[in-house]
Parts: structure tokens; sequence; C-alpha cells
């Protein structure tokens, strides 16, 4: 149930200095700016200093009058309260970021680390499921991350009550990682407060936030898609229908990841996600075994790895024509559709559409979404 989707970033030049750093953190913290612009930027600028430099004149030409990018003092003090509290920035395009979650669209520019270097190194499987798990939905998490973490896989999961916990738990003496919705600093729920100490002495704590920041729901589904982009493979045990640890299922599709699922009982509804899911296509898990066998084939194939396709060559625009940012949002509409596929049907490069897709992003006519897809706002 995977689809190689995998794409790599333009080469820039990751930070090399502490005020390289610094430039990351405020283009990263300005308004307007997520991940997926964040690496326009950089593209398009080739440095964070010269990015927060255009900041100012896109939002303008988009619309935003008085737009101040991410002042140096706020930044500096996020940089002290991390030292204060032992956490280290991790950033895109260093040896130590895993190649993994670099791969995917909108990859995190900085993460925050608490812990062991060790776990992130290894190769990665999330293993995911639902907070009110059962005992035996508990029980068979602790089995599945036990069994892969002495196969030399890290576990990853976030850290919530149920099947995340019980994940942790099993696999802190052989590699754990676990992804934040607020900042690294902050736990949450306040009941894993022991375990994510634990994990930051044995493990990892990781998350793109500021630090300091109270997560909240919406924090939690970008939280997701790092805990499958960091992984070769996701494994639900126990999910609803309707689940945040679908969320997870799905950006894990859109990243070219394999699906796994336990069964459950049919009249049970923390089964039905994960009975769904094996309908539709998901490897069944009996045991560790089954999720062994998936990661050896995955990593025998190199299946991480995709053919780039190359956009149409430009085509002249008339003088008739619409200015590009109607034809754009001409083309776009509330439901998310690939990148790609504006370039296609627009027939121009995407170096011609990139600065004008970014400044609809700053004006926030365009949303993006997972997997390269964008929709109208």
């Amino acid at each position: 149930m995977a689809k190689d989707l995998f794409s790599s970033h333009p080469p820039f030049t990751p930070p090399t200095s502490e005020e390289d750093r610094l430039f990351w953190l405020r283009l990263i913290r300005s308004a307007r700016v997520g991940p997926t612009t964040f690496h326009r930027l950089m593209t398009e600028h080739g440095s964070a200093e010269a990015a927060l430099d255009a900041l100012p004149r896109i939002a303008s030409e988009a619309g935003v009058s008085d737009y101040a990018p991410c002042s140096r003092d706020t930044a500096e003090r996020e940089i002290d309260l991390a030292r204060a509290k032992g956490a280290r920035m991790l950033c895109f395009g260093t040896d130590a970021y895993p190649a993994p979650l670099a791969a995917i669209s909108d990859a995190p520019p900085i993460l925050w680390c608490m812990g062991q270097r060790a776990p992130i190194l290894r190769p990665m499987v999330a293993l995911v499921g639902a907070r009110n798990a059962s005992s035996l939905g508990t029980r068979t998490a602790r089995a599945l991350a036990e069994g892969l973490g002495h196969e030399g896989y890290t576990i990853v999961s976030g850290l919530a009550r149920g099947v995340d916990a019980a994940a942790h738990h099993a696999s802190l003496k052989t590699g754990t990682i676990a992804v934040m919705g607020g900042g690294v600093d902050v736990i949450y729920p306040t009941e894993n407060a022991v375990l994510a100490a634990a994990i930051a002495d044995q493990g990892l704590r990781v998350s793109e936030k500021p630090m300091g920041l109270q997560p909240q729901a919406r924090h939690f589904p970008p939280r997701n898609r790092i805990i499958s982009g960091l992984s070769l493979a996701v494994v639900v045990v126990e999910a609803a229908e309707k689940s945040g640890t679908l969320i997870t299922t799905r950006d894990a599709l859109d990243q070219g990841r394999e699906i796994m699922a336990v069964p459950g009982h049919p009249v049970d509804g923390r089964a039905g996600g994960c009975n769904r899911l094996i309908r539709e296509g998901a490897t069944l898990v009996r045991h560790v075994d089954d999720v062994l066998e998936v990661l050896r084939r995955l990593q025998d194939t190199g299946s991480d790895v995709s053919e780039r396709t190359t956009p149409p060559p430009p085509m002249a625009q008339s003088d008739h024509e619409p200015p590009l940012h109607t034809r754009i949002l001409a083309l776009l509409g509330p439901s998310p559709i690939a990148e790609d596929q504006l370039i296609r049907d627009l027939s121009l490069s995407a170096a011609t559409i990139s600065p004008t897709l970014v400044m609809l992003e700053m004006q926030g006519s365009v949303r993006r979404h997972p997997g390269g897809l964008v929709s109208r706002a």
C-alpha cells in the first residue's frame, strides 16, 4: 500500500555558523512562512539572510502591508531557551538530518532535539494507534516495539497515551523517538512526564515547533507528517474510523511509505480504522515477523528512491493572457491537486511558477498540503 512519491529538494547550503542558524530560525518563524515556503525561498534566494531581506517585498506584492519577518531578538530568545533546556538544533541538509525526512516535500527546516543522537541514525518504523487502547492493543504494541527494537529498528511515535506510550516504553532500551506536537520541552499529556524524561535520557524527543510552545489541536496533524516522514513504514495498532492516527497514514501514503495494520474484531470501534486500511490494501500484521518481512523487502529493493519527472518546457505567454497569479487561482479549487499537475496545466516551468506561488501562499490565497498538493484557500 505504498507509492513511490519521494522527492528531493533542490540543493542549498545548510547553515555552518551560529549566525546562519539564527537566520534560518528567523525565516521559518516568520509569519506565513511554513516548511514548503521556506524551501522555495531558500531555492530562489540562496540563503536565509537573502530570503529574509526579500520577504517584505514579497508580502507587499501579495497585498500584505506592514510585514515584518521574525525579529533577531525573538529568535535569540528561542535559542537561549533551547540552550537552557538542553535542546540542540538539527538543520535540514546537514549530515545528521535523517535522509527519509529530508525527502518529503515539506521537510522541517529545523528540528529541536532533546536526548541521544543514536536513535535517529538507525532505520525507523512508526508505531501508532488509539489513545484509548485496549489491553490487547497495548500488549500488541509492546510486543511489536520490542521485536522491532531487537532487530535494530528505532520506534517512532507521538508520546500520546495508549498505543504510543506502550510503544515508547517497550523500545526505551533499543531506541525510540517521540515527535512532539508542541515545543520539545513541553510535555503533553502531563501523565507521560516520567516517560518523556526517560526518552530524553535514553532516546530522543524532537519537534519543529518553537521552544516553550503549548500544543493545541491544530499542531498535531502537521506533527504526524514528521512521524511518518522519519519512518520506512507505519504500523497501526487500533484506530477508529475517524481518528488522528489515520491522518498519519494519509501522510505516509503521500510520502510513499508502506502502511501495515493489526486487524481487530469487527464490532470494536477501535479496530474500524485498521480493518478498513487492510481492506484497502495495507499489509495485515499478526506478529513482528510480518512487519520484518516488509521492512526487509523495502530495504532490499531500495524503495525510497523514485524517479523525478521533468516538467514540460515553458511556452511563451500571449499578450492577451491574464496574469499568472490569476491563471493559477482559476485552475485551483478547494480540492487539493498535485503541483506537478498545475505546472502541466499551465505549460510553464516550475521556476516560472514558483515565485508567484510563494506570493499567493504569503497572501493566504493558496494552501499547501502534504505530498506536494496545493489548493485554493
